[in-house]
């Protein structure tokens, strides 16, 4: 069983944590359809979508409909690209989606022999908001107990990264990150603590 507590914005995790995400993307990827998937490491998204650039014209579509609903005329000068404009925006915004954890560590785990805590504080974030598709931001804050294993301090910071540029909750984005950390590194324990910035 997982050992996962959530408290507000500070999410702890065990070692044996590592089991459940396992158990998880081996179900994934015996799923019927599923078999051919190459984005099971994400305990949220099943799958990987298309090629990303290829929902450009889809996405720009839905832009001119939404301009059309609020009463603007997509036509008009000054709207005339962005359409276009605001589908690579977001694309942007959401690129951890296209980002996976053995991408990102790319081999940056050393053996060293300690068991003094790692910490690396305040690491600027942003995010979207998956209920209102409003951007939120904060920093977080991630430490772990080593079990013979450590990770290059830079690529915490990339963890944070891949799993804030989603739509996201704050309760599952702080999950997400220590989950990530447990399967990086197998520490005795991770603490993950996010505050977000209010403006």
């Amino acid at each position: 069983m997982a050992k996962f507590q959530s408290s507000g914005s500070v999410s702890k995790f065990s070692s044996s944590s590592c089991k459940l995400s396992a158990t998880v993307t081996s179900d994934l990827t015996k799923t019927e359809g599923h078999e051919n998937c190459t984005f099971h490491h994400d305990l949220e998204l099943d799958h990987r979508p298309p090629t990303r650039e290829a929902l450009l014209p889809d996405m720009a579509n839905s832009y001119r409909l939404l301009l059309t609903g609020l009463g603007e005329d997509p036509e008009r000068q000054g709207l005339l690209k962005t359409p276009e404009r605001a589908a690579k925006a977001m694309l942007f915004f959401t690129k951890g989606y296209d980002q996976s954890l053995e991408e990102v560590l790319n081999n940056a785990i050393f053996d060293e022999d300690t068991d003094e805590m790692v910490v690396v504080k305040d690491i600027e974030m942003f995010s979207m908001c998956e209920h209102h598709l409003v951007p939120f931001y904060g920093k977080v804050s991630i430490g772990y107990l080593p079990q013979g294993k450590i990770l290059g301090l830079s690529k915490l910071a990339r963890i944070v990264e891949i799993f804030s540029r989603r739509l996201q909750v704050q309760e599952r984005l702080t999950k997400q990150i220590a989950i990530a950390v447990t399967q990086a590194v197998r520490p005795a324990g991770v603490a993950v603590i996010r505050r977000r910035r209010e403006d």
